[in-house]
């Protein structure tokens, strides 16, 4: 079945970032750590940002948004079906239907073989975020509001479980109109090859 264009209503953006204090007690703003997908090794991923914060994931789709996975290990694939899977990704998958599309980044940890049989299983259809551009993906934009909410909290979080706290009502808090203004916005290139890649699992 071919789907010659689809909707970014349907379409389910997801991705992880990392939060962090900043290691000078005496400054308040939140660092996000930059680009930090897991483009190497999980390992050196954490390090970058020294451990004291949170990997986050979230999902945004229109209308809606996942809740936020909170965690201060790295997301290894065991990790990402059981929690990300198997809870988000499923429900929301159940709501929309089988025109739904799911698409995170290129992370190795999504792409274990687990990860694999859980999709095909669940019969998600689902696609790798383009290498080249992962910039382009809105849900980046949306970390850099939570980053900012955050920072501008009084008194902002100042501990690592404060930080925690923050990330889970700040992500609550960010407007939905705004989320949707950035996947209405998310660059005609980007739709183009979702509608390109839009493939059924076989029957």
């Amino acid at each position: 079945m071919h789907c010659g264009h689809h909707s970014s209503g349907l379409v389910l953006f997801s991705d992880e970032s990392g939060f962090s204090l900043p290691s000078d007690s005496r400054r308040t703003l939140i660092w996000r750590a930059p680009g930090t997908r897991y483009h190497q090794d999980n390992i050196i991923e954490r390090h970058r940002y020294g451990g004291a914060g949170w990997l986050v994931w979230g999902g945004i789709i229109l209308g809606s948004r996942t809740e936020l996975h909170v965690q201060n290990v790295t997301m290894t694939g065991h990790i990402y079906r059981g929690v990300i899977l198997e809870h988000q990704v499923r429900l929301f998958r159940g709501a929309m239907g089988a025109e739904f599309l799911f698409m995170d980044d290129n992370a190795r940890p999504h792409r274990a073989n687990i990860v694999d049989e859980c999709v095909q299983s669940e019969d998600i259809t689902h696609m790798d975020w383009p290498a080249y551009s992962p910039d382009l993906n809105p849900i980046e934009h949306v970390w850099d509001m939570l980053g900012r909410r955050i920072a501008a909290r009084q008194p902002p979080p100042t501990f690592v479980p404060e930080l925690r706290r923050s990330l889970l009502d700040e992500w609550c808090n960010v407007p939905q109109d705004q989320i949707d203004n950035l996947i209405l916005s998310t660059p005609r290139c980007c739709k183009a090859c979702i509608a390109s890649s839009w493939r059924h699992t076989p029957y």
